[in-house]
């Protein structure tokens, strides 16, 4: 499940991760990041993964396509999780995206929002 997290940025958009991802998600998802991308310009993203268990097969071809159109229009990531493995998905991600990818524990969550408003 993919729920938007509100954040006090209209550029910065903050998403809540959980269980396995589905295209039903990604139907919901995509048009938030579109749309903020199309009033704002580039826009930076928060990914909070809480008990993720990752994608189904068409989530995760959403997710590829999501990432190869959208690639110059992320300027920054932060990926917020408490699992090593999620640590090692956001540098396995940077090869995709145009976009800064820094990884935070779930304790340093406030840091991610910072680091993700910097400079605005």
């Amino acid at each position: 499940m993919i729920e938007q997290i509100t954040t006090d940025s209209p550029k910065v958009l903050g998403f809540k991760m959980s269980g396995k991802l589905h295209d039903e998600d990604y139907k919901v998802f995509v048009p938030i990041v579109e749309s903020a991308i199309n009033s704002q310009g580039k826009v930076r993203l928060l990914a909070q993964f809480e008990d993720f268990h990752g994608w189904d097969l068409h989530a995760l071809w959403d997710d590829i396509k999501f990432a190869t159109k959208h690639c110059l229009d992320l300027e920054r990531i932060a990926m917020v999780g408490d699992r090593k493995w999620e640590e090692w998905m956001a540098k396995v991600c940077k090869p995709f995206t145009m976009a800064t990818v820094k990884y935070f524990d779930v304790s340093k969550k406030d840091d991610a929002l910072i680091w993700l408003k910097e400079g605005l």
